[in-house]
């Protein structure tokens, strides 16, 4: 099968990219930023060279995007919203000038489409999208507004051979660095791991082995069009997402933190409250009644495999650091008694 992902260079396109390839599928990785061979450049918002990938291939994932951890500021909201906006667009002309159109298309999305609430859970049919609660920060609305504008740009795509899928994504967990996982347990391993503003507020969450599942059987299934939730159906508070999360470190106790501190810590870590604070209460109604099955449904275990494997990873990294340092010192020290041995005449 070939695969191309435009903006497949984050967190969730190295998942699906590694996971994709290791199942022998043929996988080309649209980015700013080409270095490997099965990378191919663009601009994110224009055709060129890079469309001749999207002729001729099975699937398109598009997960391109500016990354949402970032201060919100408007300058920033609006790049957001550009670049997402702007890069389904072209994506669309490019299935639709191909010649052989791929089956299907997954665009990226997310559940923060859904509005902040703790009284009941969002699924596809019955959640309430975002924008009109009251209580909460007017600029939570326009990220809902992003949202919108992201999956219209793809459903207006005149795209008629090839099937369309949302991917509203609840946050992908998984042991690689600089994900949201592994920012969440730098916090739990210092010991700031404790509820943030009383954590009530809901926390959805995907195992990263389910969200790559989860993409295999929505390109097998064919009957199946239009926006999905990819997130466990065990949602649970905050307060009990980051106990357990602790537990599975091993730190006994988290610091509280009241909002104003939440503030002050998403500015020193260049991300924004909304993260934190609003209620994401999202459950992945059309996947269960699809007939998909979890792995991990639950995040008790779920946080238990993913610490196991960072350990594992963080172990690997220091052995690869150790005897590339040995490697170093051998090749120095090898240099240095040449330098001392004498000139032979």
């Amino acid at each position: 099968m070939k695969v191309v992902l435009p903006g497949g260079t984050g967190q969730v396109g190295a998942i699906l990219d590694r996971a994709l390839t290791a199942a022998g599928h043929e996988v080309t990785v649209v980015t700013r930023r080409p270095v490997r061979a099965h990378d191919i450049g663009w601009d994110g918002a224009t055709l060129g060279r890079w469309a001749a990938a999207i002729d001729g291939c099975d699937v398109v994932i598009n997960l391109a995007g500016r990354s949402v951890s970032c201060r919100y500021t408007p300058e920033n909201l609006r790049a957001m919203m550009d670049s997402r906006v702007d890069s389904t667009r072209v994506v669309g002309q490019a299935v639709a000038a191909a010649a052989r159109p791929p089956r299907v298309w997954l665009q990226m999305s997310t559940a923060t489409i859904y509005a902040h609430r703790f009284d009941a859970a969002n699924d596809e049919a019955t959640g309430v999208i975002a924008g009109s609660e009251t209580g909460v920060p007017d600029y939570w609305a326009y990220s809902a507004e992003i949202a919108r504008n992201w999956e219209r740009a793809q459903s207006e795509a005149p795209t008629p051979e090839t099937r369309k899928v949302a991917l509203r994504s609840a946050m992908v967990m998984s042991p690689d660095r600089g994900g949201v996982f592994d920012v969440l347990s730098m916090l739990a391993r210092l010991g700031l791991g404790g509820p943030v503003a009383g954590g009530a507020q809901y926390v959805s969450w995907i195992h990263d082995e389910d969200f790559v599942r989860a993409v295999e059987f929505l390109i097998a299934r064919d009957d199946i069009e239009g926006p999905v939730n990819l997130s466990a159906p065990g949602p649970l508070p905050h307060r009990d997402f980051m106990r357990a999360l602790r537990t599975a470190w091993g730190v006994p106790v988290g610091l509280p933190a009241t909002r104003w501190m939440a503030e002050v810590g998403a500015f020193a870590l260049r991300s924004d409250t909304e993260l934190l604070l609003k209620s994401r209460r999202v459950v992945p109604g059309r996947l269960r009644a699809a007939g998909f099955e979890f792995a991990c449904p639950e995040w008790e275990p779920a946080a238990g495999d993913l610490v196991r494997r960072a350990r594992l990873l963080r172990t690997a990294s220091g052995r690869a650091r150790g005897s590339s340092g040995r490697a170093r010192e051998a090749t120095t020290g090898a240099g240095a008694e040449e330098r001392r041995r004498p000139a032979e005449s």
